[in-house]
């Protein structure tokens, strides 16, 4: 039998953060049927934006991957939120990672694995993997590192 996105948090010692406010007139997710469309999150802790500046000038790959996976975190803080529990994600269908990029940096899927790879740790291989796009940005709001969105189907 599959161990659920709960038990398997708890397994791995992972602890999933109070959802971050809203920075304007949106909300975190919306549902329409089986799907949930998550709003861009960012590396919100403990009560301010971390991880600020471009990738390839002020952050590395590795710090990088730590914003990802902080965002992820995030993400998952609303998802659960408005699901009630994680283990009603039945598949993680596609997220959009947005880099905060220098101009020459070209490393932005190395940088959304800190996100992908800790969903499929969360979810396993068949729910946890996921089309996805990992783009450059000139810049993002508040000067944050990573910014993710995504579309999951949930029951």
């Amino acid at each position: 039998m599959e161990t659920s996105p709960e038990a398997r948090l708890h397994d791995l010692g992972i602890q999933i953060p109070e959802p971050a406010p809203t920075a304007a007139n949106y909300i975190g997710a919306v549902r329409v049927g089986e799907l949930l469309f998550v709003s861009g999150h960012g590396p919100y802790q403990n009560g301010e934006y971390v991880y600020l500046g471009k990738l390839g000038r002020d952050l590395n790959v590795a710090a990088g991957q730590a914003s990802a996976r902080l965002v992820m975190l995030n993400f998952l803080a609303t998802v659960r939120e408005v699901l009630g529990s994680l283990d009603r994600v039945e598949r993680i269908v596609k997220l959009l990672v947005m880099v905060n990029s220098h101009p020459d940096f070209g490393d932005q899927p190395l940088v959304a694995n800190g996100a992908s790879d800790l969903l499929v740790q969360i979810f396993g291989e068949e729910r946890g993997k996921h089309a996805r796009s990992a783009v450059g940005m000139a810049a993002l709001p508040m000067e944050i590192s990573v910014e993710i969105e995504g579309i999951l189907r949930v029951s």
